[in-house]
């Protein structure tokens, strides 16, 4: 009887690190699907052009978008409602001075709404690549908020600033409970039900075929 091999369970980084890349490229996949149709339908046409559009990359990695506040840039001292000097995209300034007919410097609040509502709904695709990519429920919530606190590190460094609206944190927490809660029970009840397939050794298999035989004869 040949010896049985144990599990491989030795730590690979080069895994690890596909497996977090991946994850958060599809995440961002997803949200690029979902954002820009749902802005186009739903936001302000005005509003939204000017701050660059409903396929500008900041409506992903801006937290100020999801949270309903300007990103324009007032005059030092001013209140910044009654002082426009610009909007500001990814670096780029999209426009300045008060125009008539022009964006009045005010944002969209259902802006923040679709946006949010656009991360509930990426929350089911992420929970069928975490399945897919990780599979194993323990390391559900980890890779979850990896990705979670990835994203938290790069709409810091895209903005400047770190995220202060209650409103952000309340859709990232929700966003993380739910892709948690229900990834993790769809891997277990997947390997509850691989578990129950067993198949008895082969050693046995052939003790049975032969006692058949025997009992035959």
């Amino acid at each position: 009887m040949a010896p049985s091999r144990a599990p491989n369970t030795s730590w690979d980084p080069i895994l690890l690190i596909s497996q977090i890349v991946s994850m958060q490229t599809l995440h961002y996949l997803t949200l690029s699907v979902l954002i820009p149709p749902l802005l186009s339908f739903f936001a302000e046409p005005g509003a939204l052009s000017f701050e660059g559009g409903a396929t500008n990359v900041g409506m992903i990695m801006d937290w100020r978008e999801m949270a309903g506040r300007p990103t324009v840039r007032g005059m030092p001292g001013e209140d910044r409602w009654n002082a426009y000097y610009g909007a500001w995209s990814g670096g780029k300034q999209l426009g300045s001075g008060w125009e008539e007919g022009m964006w009045d410097g005010r944002t969209d609040p259902l802006r923040g709404w679709v946006i949010a509502f656009s991360w509930m709904l990426a929350s089911f695709a992420d929970i069928y690549y975490l399945c897919s990519l990780v599979r194993r429920p323990r390391l559900i919530l980890d890779f979850a908020l990896t990705l979670a606190f990835s994203h938290i590190v790069l709409t810091t460094y895209y903005s400047a600033s770190i995220p202060t609206s209650l409103f952000f944190w309340i859709v990232m927490f929700t966003w993380s409970a739910i892709t948690v809660t229900i990834a993790e029970q769809l891997c277990v009840k997947r390997e509850m039900t691989e578990g129950l397939v067993i198949s008895p050794p082969r050693e046995e298999v052939d003790d049975m075929e032969m006692g058949e035989l025997l009992r035959r004869d």
